[in-house]
């Protein structure tokens, strides 16, 4: 069994998959769009990854503010979370991903990855550090 990470954003998700055993989570792949609400060929690149890996089982980064609320991003999101759930008939599970991007800009700055290039990168380490924090909070 693998579980997919997730971390989406207004114009592009964050993908991280688990190793077969689920102990680690690794980035795997940033997928990118023009626009906020075209989302059929995202929809259609996660379910790839899905059957490729075998993934049983979705941890979605749900963007609460900083005080807790929720927000029009957190709206967005679970509409993103339910279509991918009619779609592919996985499990989801919303994961707190307050501060996921400064962790992972933080990652990025200790590897010595210039500022100008973290763009590609970010987006899928979050995808990571929100699946970390799930596989150690089981």
């Amino acid at each position: 069994m693998r579980i997919l990470g997730l971390d989406y954003g207004d114009k592009t998700v964050g993908v991280a998959i688990t190793d077969e055993l689920c102990l680690t989570a690794q980035p795997l792949v940033t997928i990118k769009r023009e626009r906020t609400n075209k989302l059929r060929k995202t929809y259609q690149e996660l379910e790839s990854i899905i059957k490729e890996y075998c993934v049983e089982k979705i941890v979605l980064g749900k963007p609460l503010n900083m005080n807790g609320t929720e927000g029009e991003r957190v709206e967005r999101t679970a509409a993103f979370r339910n279509e991918l759930a009619r779609r592919t008939g996985l499990e989801i599970i919303d994961m707190d991903e307050r501060l996921t991007t400064v962790e992972a800009d933080e990652v990025l700055d200790d590897m010595g990855v210039p500022a100008s290039e973290r763009k590609e990168y970010i987006d899928k380490i979050a995808a990571a550090i929100i699946l970390k924090d799930y596989l150690n909070n089981q």
